[in-house]
């Protein structure tokens, strides 16, 4: 854990403390359009490890969250299909923000302003350590990927496509 910087509270780690999680805490210096490429490299994790959560909505515009490897995109079509779906598609930026109460860059499925169904890619369970925004921009916290499973109710589909 990073004592270096201290990070003030945000409403993912209040979460993630409120549920007695331990957490590490991992601040980088955040890059417009950098991603996960930028932190894996500023942080000298794998990118495979640093899991990014984006917001999606399905054709009835009911948002969903999904997690991804970082060196992975969605295959919005095979999502769709398990999870019983017409299509999904990702929100737009301020929609996106509205449902999750984060901006974005700085999105974290802990802690959402709406309660929405999650979705993880199934290998992202099987890695040691997750590297996951922490809410904030410039700021992940790595945890155990099982939790997901319990903190989230994260429900695990298979829908990664190499990047």
């Amino acid at each position: 854990m990073s004592k270096s910087k201290h990070i003030s509270e945000t409403p993912a780690t209040q979460f993630l403390r409120r549920q007695g999680v331990a957490f590490g805490e991992h601040p980088y210096e955040y890059v417009d359009h950098g991603g996960t490429g930028e932190s894996a490299r500023q942080l000298s994790v794998p990118e495979h490890d640093v899991v990014k959560t984006l917001i999606m909505e399905d054709e009835r515009a009911q948002p969903l969250v999904v997690l991804m490897h970082g060196d992975c995109s969605v295959s919005t079509k095979n999502l769709a299909r398990q999870i019983g779906c017409k299509s999904v598609q990702p929100c737009k930026p301020e929609v996106a923000q509205r449902h999750s109460g984060y901006l974005v860059g700085g999105t974290s499925p802990f802690g959402t302003k709406k309660r929405m169904p999650v979705y993880v890619e199934a290998t992202v369970l099987e890695l040691q350590t997750i590297y996951i925004n922490g809410g904030r921009r410039g700021y992940l916290v790595s945890l155990d990927p099982k939790l997901l499973t319990t903190l989230v109710n994260a429900k695990p589909v298979e829908c990664a496509l190499p990047d």
